[in-house]
């Protein structure tokens, strides 16, 4: 090569080997995303591909998601099981705060909260609300959840950034139906405080009796809840 062509050549080396580095860059971004896309839609095989080939089971979406929450999110069980067998964290949140235990926990997905549970989930993680895994649960009225999350030594008695423990929500935001009538008494025998108020000093019971939750009441009652003034 001539000198002049030698020299036109040199300096375009490191943009050449900076394209690379882009190219390279964006083939990495685009299997993380690839990898978090398959786990939300159960797609065990591929899932399985791309951890052979290397991808991280620590990678991010926009949302600050890891293919172990999408996999939560869709209930999608078998995927849930080989990432965490892969070493997926079960208590990494994404920006709204969820983990892949809270959010089972919350939304009732049974199967993958057992599973988190096995392996290190953190009981005293919170959400958005400042709540434990438990007190969502009660909220919707996830029976099972809820009696799974009472083996382990999750704190009964938790307060949320709302003032409210696991009693108190299942009372305020139940519907007073069967669910949650099961639901107050697997809190009660667990120990849960019937008499601890929410903020405006408005125990659980007081709560049932204004909502006309008679069963709740009666089970309040029985634990030893004192009658509003």
């Amino acid at each position: 090569m001539q000198t002049g062509n030698r020299r036109r050549f040199l300096p375009a080396l490191p943009a050449l080997l900076l394209a690379r580095l882009v190219s390279a860059q964006s083939t990495v971004i685009s299997r993380d995303l690839q990898l978090i896309a398959i786990a939300a839609a159960g797609d065990v095989a591929t899932l399985q591909r791309l951890l052979a080939q290397g991808v991280s089971v620590t990678a991010r979406d926009a949302r600050g998601r890891t293919a172990l929450l999408a996999a939560t999110q869709g209930n999608r069980i078998e995927a849930a099981r080989l990432l965490i067998r892969a070493g997926a964290d079960v208590n990494a949140k994404d920006d709204m705060q969820d983990s892949p235990f809270l959010y089972a926990g919350a939304e009732g997905r049974l199967e993958i909260l057992r599973l988190t549970l096995a392996a290190g989930a953190d009981l005293a993680s919170t959400n958005r609300y400042g709540g434990t895994a438990l007190i969502p649960a009660c909220h919707h009225g996830h029976v099972e959840t809820v009696r799974e999350l009472l083996k382990t030594a999750i704190a009964i008695d938790h307060v949320n950034n709302l003032g409210w423990t696991a009693l108190l929500e299942t009372v305020i935001l139940g519907d007073g139906g069967a669910r949650y009538i099961e639901i107050t008494r697997l809190l009660l025998a667990r120990g849960a405080s019937v008499n601890l108020a929410d903020r405006d000093g408005v125990t659980p019971l007081a709560h049932a009796l204004r909502r006309g939750y008679d069963g709740i009441a009666r089970l309040l009652q029985g634990a030893g809840a004192r009658m509003p003034p």
